[in-house]
This record gives C-alpha cells, structure tokens and sequence, in this order.
C-alpha cells in the first residue's frame, strides 16, 4: 500500500488498497528469523550453492535447508539446480532493501524500544 502525508493533519494515508495485508505479514514472518535474516544477507550479492550456505550461517545443512524452504515457500528465494548442486538466490533485489531499511530503523532509535518489548516480554526468573 503506496502511503502519502494528508496535508490536514500529517497523518499517512493509504493510496491505493492494491496490497493484500495477509500477504505482507508473511513476508515478515518468513524473515522473522535471525538465521533467516543471516541468509538473505549472505544472498545479497548473488547465488550460493547450499552447502556455502550451510559454511556462512553456521549451521547444520538440514536446519539451513529448512530455513531456506520457509523462504522459497514465501516466495523469497529461488532455487536453481547444476548438476548436483542446488544454487539458491534472492527473488528481487527489494528483499535486501527491506532488510536494510529496517536496520535503519534500529540505528534510528528503534532498536531501544524493541529492546524494552523484549524485556516485558520476558518471564520473570528467564
């Protein structure tokens, strides 16, 4: 949804209803991972091979392969299969600037008030 400032008041207001809401929240879901995160960032600069996935995240092939599904489900990544071999890439070059975008934000102050969400959320004892 495209959002513009009403002159009246400064709010953002929708310009168009085009986008479906259930459809951007699971693109949030799928990257709300920090593994998930490692790898679209290790995706970045072009297609890997799983198993270069698996040397960058650090962790087993099974668990990354998974993660990676989460992601190919979202529509997300893409595979492509060499021979043997299953190369993984990022679907839009928008994906990254998302992810950007939001570290921005925490750099930005954000990261203090996710922060304080974290600590109300967290058992008392945890």
């Amino acid at each position: 949804m495209t959002m513009t400032r009403d002159g009246a008041d400064g709010h953002c207001a929708p310009t168009s209803d085009r986008h479906d809401h259930a459809a951007v929240a699971a693109v949030f879901r799928a990257l709300a991972d920090p593994a998930r995160l490692t790898i679209v960032h290790a995706l970045a600069d072009g297609e890997l091979r799983v198993t270069d996935l698996v040397a960058r995240v650090g962790l087993a092939q099974s668990t990354t392969s998974a993660h990676l599904g989460v992601l190919r489900e979202s529509g997300l990544v893409a595979p492509r299969a060499e021979g043997r071999a299953t190369f993984y890439r990022l679907t839009t070059s928008a994906l990254i600037a998302l992810v950007h975008r939001a570290e921005e934000l925490l750099d930005d102050g954000l990261h203090a008030v996710v922060h304080t969400h974290e600590v109300l959320d967290t058992p008392a004892g945890a």
